[in-house]
C-alpha cells in the first residue's frame, strides 16, 4: 500500500507574539498598537488564497526586542523589523508572491548576521 505524501509549505512566517509583562520597560513585538498585527497577516494571506502553501505561525520571542514587532520568513532566514500594516502587505505582495525580499524592512545586518555554530 502506497503512502500519500504531503507536500510541505513554500514558506513559513513566525510572528513573535511576545509581550512584556505590565509596568516592564522592555520594548515588546506585542502592544496595544501592534497586538491585531497577526490576524492581520493570516487575513491577507487567506484574501490572496494562499494560506497553506504559506504558514503563520505564532511564536514566542525571537531575540529581537529592539527592532519589534518582528517576523521571520523561512526559507531564506529574512529577518523584517518594525512591522505595520503596510509592510505586512509588501512582504506578501513582493516576497512571498514575487519572491523579492523586501530589503529596506530588514533587520540591520550587524543584528542578523550569521548564525552561531554549535561547535560540532
Amino acid at each position: 500500500m502506497e503512502t500519500a505524501t504531503i507536500p510541505q509549505p513554500t514558506f513559513y512566517l513566525f510572528k513573535c507574539e511576545q509581550s512584556a509583562p505590565s509596568g516592564m520597560s522592555k520594548p515588546a513585538c506585542v502592544n496595544e498598537q501592534t497586538q491585531d498585527l497577526y490576524n492581520y497577516l493570516t487575513q491577507g494571506l487567506m484574501q490572496k488564497g494562499i494560506m497553506g502553501p504559506v504558514q503563520a505561525i505564532r511564536t514566542a520571542c525571537l531575540g529581537r526586542c529592539q527592532f519589534g514587532p518582528v517576523m521571520l520568513v523561512e526559507p531564506g532566514h529574512y529577518m523584517y523589523c518594525h512591522l505595520s500594516k503596510e509592510k505586512i502587505d509588501k512582504i506578501i505582495d513582493n516576497h512571498i508572491l514575487n519572491k523579492e525580499p523586501v530589503i529596506e524592512y530588514l533587520i540591520p545586518e550587524q543584528f542578523w548576521a550569521e548564525p552561531i555554530s554549535l561547535g560540532k
